[in-house]
């Protein structure tokens, strides 16, 4: 089974889908540009502009993921995991408010409020546009989406429940 989930910065897509992988025993596919920055010694927003620059850090990148997604019996936490893997057989959408989004970051990367709002608005519109350019990628269109949840209500725990009482019903059907 291949699960991915996906959402804007701060959405909770790493936190459920790391309870969900649990859950069901599955392994985390969860690279990101923010660890990718880290390991080379720059910041995410120097690695996104590199990325903007070069075409080919984001293709290796996606191309790993997919790869490694293509084993099976995993939940894959990226950005673009459930276009990525085409074989996914669930994909799901968490999304927040921009509002609830830069408190989770702001907390998460110890910055304050306006400063993580500020980070999201430039991190979501430079992922917007460059995955639009890339692959025509409109990360906002959701219609292939299995499951597409608010995050800011229900807990994590909750939100993996969610989840797991939808793939137990769909195994009910199979």
């Amino acid at each position: 089974m291949i699960i991915a989930i996906s959402g804007l910065s701060g959405s909770g897509k790493n936190a459920v889908g790391e309870l969900v992988a649990k859950k069901l025993g599955l392994s985390v596919v969860s690279f990101s540009f923010k660890s990718e920055a880290k390991e080379t010694g720059v910041s995410l927003m120097e690695f996104q502009k590199k990325a903007n620059a070069d075409k080919k850090i984001d293709l290796d990148f996606d191309k790993r993921i997919a790869d490694v997604a293509s084993k099976g019996n995993c939940v894959v936490t990226t950005w673009l995991g459930p276009w990525m893997v085409k074989n996914a057989d669930l994909r799901v959408w968490l999304s927040a408010s921009p509002k609830i989004r830069s408190e989770r970051v702001s907390k998460r990367d110890k910055m304050t409020v306006p400063e993580a709002l500020s980070h999201i608005t430039a991190r979501d519109n430079d992922n917007r546009a460059r995955y639009k350019k890339l692959y025509n990628i409109d990360i906002d269109n959701h219609e292939e989406f299995d499951i597409c949840l608010k995050s800011e209500k229900l807990t994590q725990d909750q939100l993996s429940n969610v989840i797991m009482c939808f793939i137990n019903e769909q195994k009910k059907k199979a």
